[in-house]
């Protein structure tokens, strides 16, 4: 079977990583376009093997990618096309349909009751995002928590089939020589207690509780990896508590797909700092503040390195009976009640925990075969209906030749209000 997968872009996040690591396990031919930023992901892809296109999309609205896409698209031969993202669902759902590509796969990775990919959902969002759904073969929700939201929003049970994310659990787990390693470089005392986040520094993942509440315990240091807008405002925020020697904003971290012990990126380029795995090995808590999560990876692997787990919110979990992450606890986004929960486990000691059922439940393997299985599927439910010749589909002319009209104003969530109004206590 040959796969063409379609996402948004490829700089380090969840989706990206999981694409990947899912790409060293599907057995299929596989082949990957990014619309926009092929970072450091896309050199990983790269360099385990499957060829990635940057198809140079400009901007939201660039309409003339979409004749670009469906061109690369028929011109490829390709049996499936799976779409990670929500522009590059829209966009690949449409452009796999010019192309005369009838079985097509979306994964949902980041929509929440609320925000979609960490944006606000306006009703335009909404709207295009159900019309083009329709020209899909399936959609895959990566926890029961989004299967649900998709039924609500009018998506047909049939369509919607459940593939969890999955990780490489030997990749995260606890490493000493690690912890001294990271502690000692980043400076910091090998008997502190240091608390721990990962992910985009954005608004909806509400990041500032997590450093307010640090900023409230004296002695305890913050490892904070990602990068996004909210960066320079949570560095202002530690420095104004007096805190800016404790919080310690680090950027992005590779990990998900790539512990490396030599210090260096998914690219080969220098690391200046600890990967995600080292990250956890080095910290004694973690905390994932977000109130509207899809699935949970980053809890998920703070679980597999035998670390309790404070949670806003974390299907990957909840999902599940509490004895499958006896180390996870959710607490309601609160910097008081956040403070309170970090005081107690320093108190105690925390120390590492045995690794959960929950984290060998979600192995990356076991989410390969599952999605294997829906490309099955969908390729025998698009065999029946009658494929067109590619060499007789004339290229389309013009900016919006052939294009559905649901693809001439395509909403942004990027320029959606911050969603951080939503949820602030």
């Amino acid at each position: 079977m040959k796969v063409l997968h379609i996402i948004t872009g490829l700089d380090v996040g969840g989706a990206e990583q999981q694409l990947r690591l899912l790409l060293r396990r599907l057995p299929a031919h596989c082949e990957v376009i990014t619309l926009t930023d092929p970072g450091p992901v896309a050199h990983g892809i790269e360099a385990d093997g499957t060829p990635v296109t940057h198809l140079g999309m400009t901007g939201n609205r660039d309409l003339t990618a979409l004749p670009r896409l469906a061109g690369l698209i028929r011109g490829g031969g390709y049996d499936l096309v799976h779409t990670h993202l929500y522009r590059a669902c829209v966009y690949g759902r449409i452009a796999a349909r010019m192309a005369g590509v009838r079985a097509v796969v979306a994964t949902e990775h980041s929509l929440g009751d609320a925000v979609i990919e960490g944006r606000r959902l306006t009703r335009g969002v909404r709207t295009l995002y159900r019309a083009t759904e329709r020209l899909g073969t399936a959609t895959v929700a990566v926890s029961d928590t989004v299967a649900a939201r998709l039924r609500r929003w009018g998506v047909p049970e049939q369509r919607i089939h459940v593939v969890p994310n999955g990780i490489e659990a030997h990749r995260f787990a606890f490493d000493p020589a690690a912890r001294a390693l990271v502690r000692t470089r980043l400076g910091l005392p090998l008997d502190a207690f240091v608390v721990g986040g990962a992910g985009r520094l954005v608004p909806g993942k509400r990041f500032d509780v997590l450093v307010r509440a640090v900023t409230q315990l004296p002695g305890v240091h913050l490892l904070l990896a990602g990068a996004g807008p909210e960066r320079e405002m949570l560095r202002r925020m530690a420095e104004q508590f007096g805190s800016g020697d404790r919080i310690h904003l680090l950027g992005e971290r590779d990990g998900a797909v790539d512990a490396m012990a030599d210090g260096r990126a998914a690219d080969g380029r220098a690391a200046d700092g600890p990967d995600i795995p080292g990250l956890l090995s080095a910290i004694d808590v973690f905390v994932s503040p977000s109130p509207d999560e899809a699935f949970g990876l980053a809890a998920l692997e703070a679980l597999g390195s035998g670390l309790h787990v404070l949670y806003g919110s974390c299907p990957a979990v909840d999902e599940l009976p509490a004895d499958q992450a006896p180390g996870a606890r959710h607490f309601s986004l609160g910097v008081h009640e956040l403070a309170t929960a970090l005081r107690e486990l320093r108190r105690g000691g925390p120390g590492r925990l045995p690794v959960p059922p929950v984290v060998r439940r979600y192995d990356i393997t076991r989410s390969a075969e599952a999605l294997m299985s829906v490309y099955e599927q969908a390729v025998a439910a698009a065999a029946p209906v009658r494929r067109r010749n590619p060499a007789a589909v004339p290229p389309p002319q013009g900016r919006t030749a052939a294009l559905p009209a649901a693809a001439v104003s395509l909403p942004d969530p990027s320029r959606s209000p911050d969603p951080s109004r939503l949820s602030k206590r």
